[in-house]
């Protein structure tokens, strides 16, 4: 029942006073609470108010290795794959790396100090800066790292990531002024990366802050915002310079074999020429050879044929042939042309080399010496 419930007493307080008794006396607020302890553990208070029991040490040994055992089960804990840690023992560094695992320390004498050292972390950097050629131009990248050594990283430097951001921007200033804007604009963006990393690394390897810079990505370079608009024609004209070199290559590319190739094929055809017409001037040479030897052995034969051989030759193109008799008044005409297209339909193939038939070589035959033929 409750001290301030009906038919408790209106006057009584928590503590068993009344009200007319004034407050509660100290001394017996601490009397009773040392009773109550000492009955917990065994003992109790003799009757009448006596002196209390001694304490039980059973219950003591057993409150120790509760104690005992909740001190060891604070001092387990776990160490995942991607982390490693640093043991501080009463503030002093400990040699021991601790590696993935279960792991035990003594609570309040050990202090471990874990990091994720395989995850890449990043941080983002924005600045404006000179370049060489004392133009402004806007950076904007992202540096992407690792932790390489927890021990520089947890101890050896106070604030690793702050030293990281100072340390890439004393990078980047320095590679952008040692470089023109054009370049930091346009194709020179990708060597820019390249500097800085090398730099931010070399800064951190300095410092000692167990950081290993991987990668520096170049998201944003730009003028300043006044002046962008005319910026951007200036890479527009460098853009369409390149595109028509490009074009221009192509074409250069394109026609340059075909003239070489044509080249190629004149030479092969005037080689072609020149060895025809040796062929020629030779056959002719050795042609001419045997006729002059059958020409000693029977000159007026050899003349006559020679002769013959001649006509027929001017004449085979001919189509017509006027023939004047001496002693005679009247010319006659041979309508070669209508005689060889006759000879053309009887005989397809035609041998220059055959004697002539019909009235020609009738005719020239009869009188070698008395006709003359005019074309």
């Amino acid at each position: 029942m409750a001290w301030n419930e009906p038919g408790n007493g209106k006057d009584q307080d928590p503590w068993g006073n009344r009200s007319d008794q004034g407050p509660p006396d100290l001394d017996e607020a601490f009397r009773k609470l040392q009773n109550n302890l000492s009955s917990m553990f065994g003992g109790g208070s003799g009757g009448g108010g006596g002196a209390a029991k001694p304490l039980n040490f059973n219950m003591i040994g057993l409150v120790g290795v509760v104690l005992m055992t909740l001190y060891f089960a604070l001092g387990v804990y776990q160490v995942d794959e991607q982390e490693k840690g640093v043991v501080l023992r009463f503030g002093e560094l400990q040699p021991t790396i601790i590696l993935p695992g279960l792991h035990w320390n003594p609570p309040l004498i050990d202090q471990v100090l874990l990091e994720n050292v395989t995850r890449v972390r990043s941080s983002a950097h924005d600045s404006e800066m000179l370049t060489e050629d004392e133009n402004i131009v806007k950076v904007k990248m992202t540096v992407q790292y690792v932790i390489s050594d927890i021990k520089n990283y947890k101890l050896n430097v106070k604030n690793p990531d702050l030293s990281l951001f100072q340390a890439t921007e004393s990078a980047l200033r320095h590679a952008v002024g040692s470089t023109e804007m054009h370049q930091v604009l346009t194709e020179g963006r990708e060597q820019l990366a390249y500097d800085v990393r090398d730099r931010i690394q070399t800064y951190m390897d300095a410092y000692g802050t167990g950081i290993q810079a991987t990668q520096v990505n170049i998201e944003e370079t730009a003028p300043p915002d006044a002046v962008r608009a005319a910026f951007d024609d200036v890479i527009r004209a460098r853009e369409d310079e390149v595109r028509l070199r490009n074009e221009a290559d192509a074409y250069a590319n394109q026609v340059i074999p075909e003239a070489r190739g044509e080249a190629q094929r004149l030479l092969e055809e005037a080689q072609g020429y020149k060895q025809t017409k040796i062929a020629q001037a030779t056959g002719e040479a050795e042609r001419f050879n045997k006729l002059y030897v059958e020409y000693k052995l029977a000159p007026e034969v050899t003349r006559e044929r020679i002769y013959l051989d001649t006509i027929e030759s001017v004449m085979m193109n001919s189509t017509k042939v006027l023939i004047d008799v001496d002693g005679g008044n009247n010319l006659l005409y041979l309508p070669l042309d209508k005689i060889m297209q006759q000879s053309s339909s009887a005989a397809p193939s035609y041998n220059p080399n055959d004697r002539p038939t019909g009235a020609v070589a009738n005719t020239t035959s009869s009188q070698p010496n008395s006709s003359r033929a005019r074309r």
